[in-house]
């Protein structure tokens, strides 16, 4: 698998394309709305204060759909507010100019994301400064800006894709029978793999974007994690991608999908603890000034508080096809041919219903929001 070919949502608009069924990360965007607006206000000023003339944004791993162009609104409504606040002087000295850039893999559907950009040019934008929105296709484990010329980056549901799948699993030197991520029988080995890829690709990120940011300049990072340190614990994002692999197994036993495929296809993916994370963020690069962790129901359309499903069917569904499918549905087309793609989300959703009688399996997401060391 090559990740910047494959890797990407599923397209368009259609029933289910990703942004049609975004609503769990959308969840997350509204949760971490006071953090991006208070850094928002802090940069503006700040540039204000050292006559800085555009104040440099990049959404990283943007996707498309509505919430691609969520945080580009929040940022000129804020603003918007934040100088209506301010004096008459200070409304007119305020000339500082905003540059947008969502960033994704060349195959995201930028198309969908620009015939969207009108939604957000309205008039009652007229008092918030000028805004120029640009797309930047590649990797975010490459360099994409000069040094010193971005004040904020945002990512949200994103970060837990890694650049690759681990090595020794990509070249079949190591297997990870019946798994396509880590599972109750991937070996410990494998296990470590995953994880070593998940602290070079981290490390690399954090090495880049310090480059990028301007002193003083801030990060504001949300994820899928896991709660805990153990693997697999229940409604972790493991247990969801262990679920998918029992779906793909039922498959192979019916004849659908060859053995091998399945033991050929591991996803370039990991959700980490808080505690892995701080322990790859360096101090003399940045400084945390928050981190958290938040619970999200599996099932988009479900913003209860109870520990109950009270549909485990119709939340099986929610959850197969108007979540994970969005997200997988490039990748297993690419492996596995179209063909399968009805039958496998409709194994899934029973399986996810089986499960959510035990218990409601929430994902569990990790906020964290950086500085960059004052030069």
């Amino acid at each position: 698998m090559k990740v910047e070919t494959h890797l990407r949502m599923a397209t368009g608009d259609g029933v289910n394309s990703y942004a049609s069924n975004s609503r769990l990360p959308m969840k997350a965007l509204l949760k971490t709305g006071p953090i991006r607006q208070k850094a928002i206000q802090e940069l503006y000023s700040s540039c204000l204060l050292h006559g800085t003339s555009t104040l440099v944004i990049a959404d990283l791993g943007c996707s498309s759909g509505p919430n691609a162009l969520f945080v580009v609104s929040e940022v000129m409504s804020t603003l918007r507010a934040y100088i209506g606040k301010g004096t008459a002087e200070d409304q007119r000295h305020a000339a500082v100019e905003v540059q947008f850039f969502l960033n994704d893999l060349p195959g995201n559907d930028f198309n969908l994301v620009f015939q969207s950009l009108e939604s957000v040019a309205t008039e009652d934008m007229a008092a918030a400064p000028p805004c120029y929105v640009a797309g930047l296709p590649g990797s975010y484990y490459t360099r994409l800006f000069p040094c010193q010329s971005v004040h904020l980056f945002h990512s949200s549901f994103s970060l837990m894709f890694r650049s690759k799948v681990p090595d020794d699993l990509s070249n079949g030197t190591h297997r990870n029978e019946d798994n396509i991520y880590i599972g109750r029988s991937t070996p410990p080995s494998v296990v470590q793999m995953f994880q070593e890829q998940f602290r070079k690709d981290f490390k690399l990120f954090l090495t880049l974007r310090h480059k990028e940011l301007v002193s003083g300049g801030r990060m504001i990072l949300t994820f899928l994690g896991r709660k805990g340190e153990e693997m697999l614990m229940h409604g972790d994002v493991d247990s969801m991608f262990e679920l998918l692999s029992v779906a793909l197994n039922i498959l192979v036993k019916k004849g659908r999908v060859e053995k091998e495929k399945l033991n050929s296809f591991n996803l370039p993916y990991y959700a980490p603890s808080i505690s892995e994370v701080k322990a790859l963020i360096k101090e003399d690069l940045f400084s945390i000034e928050q981190i958290e962790l938040f619970e999200s129901n599996w099932d988009p359309h479900d913003d209860s508080d109870s520990n109950v499903t009270l549909d485990c069917i119709r939340s099986g569904q929610n959850i197969a096809n108007n979540s994970i499918r969005a997200v997988m549905e490039p990748l297993i087309i690419e492996h596995f041919g179209e063909a399968i793609l009805d039958e496998l989300f409709i194994e899934f959703s029973s399986i996810v219903a089986k499960h959510l009688e035990k218990l409601k399996a929430k994902y569990s997401v990790i906020i964290v929001s950086l500085k960059k060391a004052i030069l």
